[in-house]
């Protein structure tokens, strides 16, 4: 398999890291983190002013047309700043549902916004019971006139509280955990009976638990084919998984040159650390980890496009179980090497090794993946 950029792909990486490495430090990423929002609006429109938030979605919606390879281009160097804005939820899996089972008159009313940093998405698909099992829904959403009425919680969602747009999962058929019956809605974040309660999460990103109680949406609010909700939103999850799997690349490569900087400067017995072949060899062994990481989110990237939904899972779940356990071996070494300032947070170090850590429980951990992997692989 051809690893290699297009001439294009280049020019974006390059323009992202370039606006990363002047605009976005770590300094400016602290007081971003520390904000009430957690997130900056002049990043986001400069963000959209770079053509970023349409990557995925078509030329004629005022998109880039780019693939999920694009994306992870993208996702790529969001993680060497450890960004925090909302990219992920709102145009990766917000914007991406849109994209896949919106109707054109959806897709002309979200899209466009989105893409111009005027909208922003968020998916509540999980709940306090469900773990990553996407068909454990207890949300219900029943007829009520022409529409329906949602009620239930969801739990850990990503830049809820500052999403315009909900896409919530909600039962309108079967039990709890029945694969069928499983609906994606389209909810105003600011209905009555909606409240998100926000919080910071241990990497610095928000998420928001939402209540909904009695809220009441319109038949045209229906994301895709009523009760035939769950093959979306797993391939909606899966397409989010490979972006982590991106993005985890970029943390994996800024936290390897951040130790490598601190091995060659730290001194002890009168030399740098870095002199002494134990630490040389564990440096090795995360080099090791970036490449191996590199090349299954490449291969995820690929193949998260496939119609094959087996051959879709199969290599997302490999991608997303490798890069989850090579991510967290880096950040242990790491901050074993940082000594006790691994842990500081005047450190990068220490936000690398938290935002590696997330982004392996975020969208199914190694575990789960591998053991997806098995189970399709069987």
């Amino acid at each position: 398999m051809d690893f290699s950029l297009s001439e294009e792909q280049q020019l974006l990486r390059d323009s992202i890291a370039r606006y990363v490495a002047n605009e976005y430090s770590f300094a400016e990423r602290q007081q971003i983190v520390a904000s009430p929002k957690g997130w900056s609006d002049k990043v986001w429109a400069q963000f959209a002013a770079m053509g970023l938030l349409g990557v995925p979605f078509p030329d004629a919606l005022g998109g880039f047309g780019g693939t999920a390879v694009d994306v992870m281009v993208v996702m790529q160097e969001l993680g060497r700043g450890i960004v925090v804005e909302p990219y992920l939820s709102t145009v990766v899996l917000g914007g991406g549902l849109v994209d896949l089972a919106g109707t054109a008159a959806q897709k002309q009313d979200i899209l466009p916004r989105l893409g111009q940093g005027k909208w922003l998405l968020a998916l509540a698909h999980g709940e306090p019971q469900s773990r990553y099992d996407l068909h454990d829904v207890a949300t219900t959403a029943q007829r009520e006139g022409s529409g329906y009425a949602l009620s239930g919680r969801k739990s850990v969602v990503l830049h809820g509280a500052s999403a315009d747009t909900l896409i919530v999962a909600a039962r309108t058929a079967g039990g709890p955990r029945d694969r069928e019956g499983i609906t994606l809605v389209l909810v105003d974040a600011k209905a009555r009976g909606v409240t998100a309660t926000g919080y910071r999460t241990v990497d610095g990103l928000r998420a928001a638990d939402v209540a909904l109680d009695g809220v009441h949406v319109g038949a045209d609010a229906v994301l895709g084919q009523v009760d035939g909700g769950l093959p979306l939103l797993e391939r909606a999850v899966d397409l989010g998984a490979a972006a982590l799997c991106g993005e985890a690349v970029g943390v994996i490569e800024a936290l390897n040159a951040a130790t490598l900087d601190y091995l060659k400067t730290r001194q002890q017995f009168g030399q740098p650390i870095g002199r002494f072949q134990a630490l040389q060899h564990r440096a090795v062994d995360m080099l090791i980890h970036a490449e191996q990481s590199k090349s299954m989110a490449c291969v995820a990237a690929v193949k998260v496009q496939s119609g094959d939904p087996a051959e879709r899972r199969r290599a997302v779940s490999a991608a997303k179980s490798l890069v989850g356990r090579a991510g967290r071996a880096v950040a242990k070494e790491a901050i074993q090497m940082h000594g006790g300032m691994g842990v500081a947070n005047e450190l990068p170090a220490a936000h690398y090794a938290k935002r590696l850590t997330m982004i392996d429980f975020w969208l199914g951990d190694s575990d789960w993946h591998t053991g997806r992997f098995a189970e399709v692989a069987a």
